[in-house]
């Protein structure tokens, strides 16, 4: 069976969405998406991806959607936006798949923010 290799793109509906592009470039790195072929778009980097969908009347985020994005460290993501005097709720709980915090955007989208477990290395035969 032939399945996706991952997620190309996330697109959603925005009141400015030149405002709101450039927050998530200037505060999570999520660089502007080019105008022409010659410049190449944000990468992220291999990693696990959860695609999961919720129930209808979940309480666990509002909107229709909750964007994850993996972060390589935590606490200085946190220190980063906060110094940034954006708001973040950090889940207290560290769970077997790592860490994680929230905040919204501007326009109030919900953003969890994850670092991942590291995972024991697998011995070699």
């Amino acid at each position: 069976m032939e399945t996706v290799t991952g997620i190309g793109g996330f697109f959603f509906r925005a009141r400015d969405p030149a405002a709101l592009a450039q927050w998530y470039a200037d505060n999570l790195g999520v660089s502007l998406t080019p105008t022409s072929y010659d410049h190449q778009p944000w990468c992220q980097q291999a990693g696990p991806t959860a695609f999961h969908p919720f129930p209808a009347d979940t309480d666990y985020f509002q909107q229709h959607w909750m964007l994850n994005f993996r972060v390589a460290n935590l606490d200085a993501m946190i220190a980063q936006l906060r110094g940034a005097g954006i708001s973040i709720e950090v889940d207290p709980e560290s769970y077997p798949n790592g860490r994680f915090a929230r905040l919204s955007d501007p326009e109030g989208n919900p953003i969890q923010l994850w670092q991942p477990q590291a995972q024991p290395e697998v011995a070699k035969n």
